[in-house]
């Protein structure tokens, strides 16, 4: 991979173009762009009769870097932490130009807010596990997610399931969150440091929940930590899950496992609770349900990675 790239204002690449890479000369058709970050744009690819997505940039440097945290998460041998490195390579353009790619799995799914307002509000105490599943899994190689937030985070068909997409904050433990984005940033909300630990990224799943309900995200005060606590609380449908939430958003877990497992115990508890607060039996069937789907889940992931 180039390591010295000549500047270019833009890299001007439209759907139908084919960019060869110079070493390993595998062909990828471009389809059209799916993103862009600060290091570099991510196009939907096909190679081979398979999509793929591709992502280029002038920043060889950095590029570099998220090829290696994709090799370490790729050694854990989990596809939903992260998409799987498929190539590296250069791109030299007719003029000239020369720029760093590399190309992994194409995840295809829908955003969480989007799955959550079609198919009911119980899904996310399901997603909620999923979530912190895959982020202990995470952890416990030796990195932290870092940016962690809603653009990152897909919901596949069948079987819904969380995965996490762009790796690019991806920190090793004890070092400094290389890359955030404020509203799910600890210490954009004086409630923590930018250290890479696993309190950071569960912070982080507060706030992707948050999102779903705020989708034009609420702005920090004097007393973040009270706002916060507020904002969980004035929403019904996470009444089941606050305490876990809002012990996240304290720093009161060490672990995912630990957040996790104080969920489970939540929901294996709501039954009893909705009886005594007298509800009706139509909407304690839904909650049952509800629960019914969170357990099946967990049972059926943790056959899945464990």
């Amino acid at each position: 991979m180039a390591k010295n790239l000549r500047k270019k204002a833009d890299i001007a690449i439209r759907p139908g173009m084919i960019i060869t890479g110079k070493w390993n000369r595998n062909a990828y058709i471009v389809k059209r762009k799916i993103g862009a970050g600060m290091i570099g744009t991510v196009y939907l690819c096909e190679t081979k009769n398979r999509l793929a997505a591709l992502k280029i940039s002038e920043q060889a440097t950095s590029l570099i870097a998220e090829v290696n945290v994709l090799k370490s998460l790729n050694k854990v041998q989990d596809d939903r932490l992260g998409p799987f490195l498929l190539d590296v390579d250069d791109w030299e353009t007719e003029n000239g130009n020369v720029y760093s790619f590399y190309v992994m799995t194409y995840i295809k799914g829908t955003s969480m807010e989007k799955y959550v307002k079609r198919n009911g509000y119980e899904w996310i105490g399901v997603f909620l596990v999923q979530m912190l599943d895959q982020l202990e899994k995470l952890h416990e190689s030796g990195w932290v997610f870092g940016d962690l937030k809603n653009d990152n985070i897909l919901i596949s068909d069948a079987p819904p399931m969380v995965q996490f997409i762009d790796v690019g904050g991806t920190t090793k433990i004890g070092r400094s969150i290389k890359e955030y984005s404020e509203f799910y940033d600890r210490a954009y909300w004086h409630l923590g440091t930018r250290e890479a630990e696993p309190s950071y990224d569960l912070f982080a799943v507060v706030m992707v929940i948050l999102a779903i309900f705020y989708p034009d995200k609420f702005k920090r005060t004097a007393d973040s930590r009270r706002l916060i606590i507020h904002k969980l609380r004035a929403i019904p449908e996470l009444k089941l899950y606050n305490r876990s939430l809002q012990n996240a958003v304290l720093g009161k877990y060490e672990t995912a496992s630990q957040m996790k497992d104080e969920l489970m115990q939540q929901v294996a508890s709501r039954p009893m609770a909705a009886r005594e607060e007298g509800k009706s039996k139509s909407a304690y069937r839904r909650e049952a349900a509800a629960i019914a789907v969170i357990a099946g889940m967990y049972y059926m992931m943790s056959q899945i990675l464990f």
